[in-house]
């Protein structure tokens, strides 16, 4: 039998490490799903179509050569979440994207991921643009976008969800 190897990075910040989802994050992962709060991610879920979520994103890889990474905090060994560049099939574009676990709210530490992200997408991806695709009611995620400086560029109905796009400074806006 022969195993897939991917060649997925790991990224340092100031206070986490993003890396490669691991079946050890997969706990937390579930318990987030089963939550109210994973209504703006396609939840509450039962843990099979978690893990159905949990391996698409690892999939996401294999078949794009870049996804949603996991963030760790440092100083604690913490799975907080994860975040990166993502651009499922039926998608409008290429989007920075981010999940965080509950009770890591109001510490940057979202902000900071997608800033590592934004950044891997725009300089070792190449990407000259991205956007965040958001459920409209995610004030939150929306808050975070324009903290990131992206800015609303419209709403698109997704899937029969009301979704609002932002925008996100190119590369050029960032030097």
């Amino acid at each position: 039998m022969t195993g897939l190897t991917l060649n997925i990075p790991t990224l340092e910040t100031e206070r986490m490490i993003l890396r490669p989802n691991r079946i050890e994050d997969f706990e937390a992962y579930a318990t987030f799903y089963e939550g109210e709060r994973s209504r703006h991610r396609g939840g509450p879920a039962s843990r099979l179509q978690a893990w159905r979520y949990f391996t698409h994103e690892v999939g996401d890889w294999a078949i794009r050569g870049y996804g949603f990474l996991a963030m760790e905090e440092k100083a604690t060994g913490q799975y907080l979440g994860q975040v990166g560049p993502y651009y499922p099939e039926g998608w409008v574009e290429p989007e920075i994207g981010w999940l965080l676990m509950d009770g890591f709210e109001g510490r940057g530490f979202a902000t900071e991921g997608a800033l590592a992200a934004r950044a891997y997408a725009y300089d070792t991806l190449g990407w000259t643009t991205a956007i965040s695709l958001i459920r409209a009611a995610n004030t939150p995620s929306r808050r975070l976008a324009e903290r990131l400086g992206a800015t609303l560029e419209g709403e698109r109905d997704y899937n029969g969800i009301k979704a609002v796009i932002y925008r996100h400074p190119g590369p050029e806006a960032l030097q």
